[in-house]
């Protein structure tokens, strides 16, 4: 499997919440040949198993990525739309998006109404996501509905996946978490011998309310979860650039202390901490105190597991375009590799115990 060309090949799919096919059908021809089974939650997740003899370990990346869904069309062919996951409306207007319909890619503008029309002390506002709406390129509801425009149609970014600079960066759409999926997908491929029970869940809907984390967590089960996401990129001018906050793209993976959905298991955290240390891997070691990855979900089914977020440093999150590094997604894969590797039962009771 090429790793990069398997990650621009994941970006450039769409699939919002709810609307995965895509993705899980692409994915699944990937990984077929390394696994054991692949299966379904009643959600969509899509659970592929490399069956051992040992502990439940579970890894988990979301397929969704955040879009728009069209709910209404107007008599002039205009469409309005519902955001499916967080928009940062500063950044939605003017963009070029592409409506998924059953007769091929409509491409769409969002807009408002000129700002020559908007007073001049409220020009600097912020304007509200609810203001807007896409532009096809038609003037009448029946050119949007010959088009094949209908209500609930899927709306994307448009974003050609690109090699920046050096080579070393990567820009992208959907790197939320279309890159925790190369990652798990990776690890499926990498990992021949290992003691462990070993399933990787790529959930549906975490986008909103990570809700394919809770249904395929409850069907795995596992002792041991990580959670595979992208994570806050804040070193840009503006950004908190203190040494013990500030992550760096090219730095290493993220270790996550804590973020809105999961306070770090601490026997876990200090295990995948003693492995990087042991292989030179680099790691950073942020908290956020909004936000949250597949493992706040899962940690918490059944009788609970040792969970752990771990991030890939993204610079402009939520957006149609963010900014990855190569080092970062590729020591995120030889981490996760072997700490699995690890993971045999007396090192999982010794972690529950801790």
């Amino acid at each position: 499997m090429d790793e990069i060309k398997n990650l621009k090949n994941l970006t450039m799919l769409s699939g919002v919440p709810a609307y995965e096919k895509e993705v899980s059908n692409y994915i699944k021809s990937e990984i077929k040949n390394y696994v054991s089974e692949v299966s379904y939650d009643n959600l969509g997740s899509l659970i592929a198993s490399k069956k051992g003899n040992g502990p439940t370990i579970m890894i988990s990346a979301h397929m969704d990525e955040i879009g728009l869904m069209i709910t209404e069309i107007s008599k002039d062919g205009f469409l309005k739309f519902t955001p499916l996951g967080g928009w940062f409306s500063q950044v939605m207007l003017a963009q070029l998006w592409q409506i998924n319909t059953k007769k091929g890619i409509v491409y769409a503008v969002s807009g408002v109404k000129p700002p020559h029309l908007i007073p001049a002390d409220k020009r600097k506002d912020a304007i509200p996501i609810d203001q807007m709406y896409l532009d096809i390129g038609v003037n009448s509801k029946e050119g949007a509905i010959e088009l094949g425009i209908e209500l609930g149609n899927m709306v994307t970014p448009v974003t050609e996946f690109k090699e920046l600079g050096n080579g070393d960066y990567l820009l992208g759409k959907a790197f939320d978490d279309r890159i925790g999926c190369a990652v798990a997908m990776a690890i499926l491929k990498d990992l021949d011998e290992h003691p462990n029970n070993l399933y990787a869940s790529f959930t549906t809907q975490e986008e909103v309310g990570l809700r394919g984390a809770k249904t395929s967590s409850y069907v795995i089960n596992p002792k041991i979860a990580f959670a595979i996401d992208s994570g806050v990129g804040n070193d840009v001018p503006g950004g908190n650039l203190s040494s013990d906050s500030q992550v760096k793209l090219g730095a290493g993976p993220q270790i996550h202390l804590s973020d809105g959905g999961l306070i770090a298991h601490q026997g876990l955290r200090k295990f995948v901490i003693d492995v990087a240390k042991e292989l030179n891997i680099p790691y950073q070691e942020p908290y956020l105190v909004s936000g949250a990855t597949d493992a706040g979900a899962i940690h918490v089914a059944h009788d609970g597991a040792a969970a752990l977020s771990i991030g890939i440093p993204t610079r402009y999150m939520h957006s149609h375009t963010s900014i990855v590094h190569k080092d970062d997604y590729f020591n995120a894969i030889k981490l996760l590799t072997e700490v699995i590797k690890r993971l045999d039962d007396q090192k999982v009771k010794e972690i529950l115990s801790y």
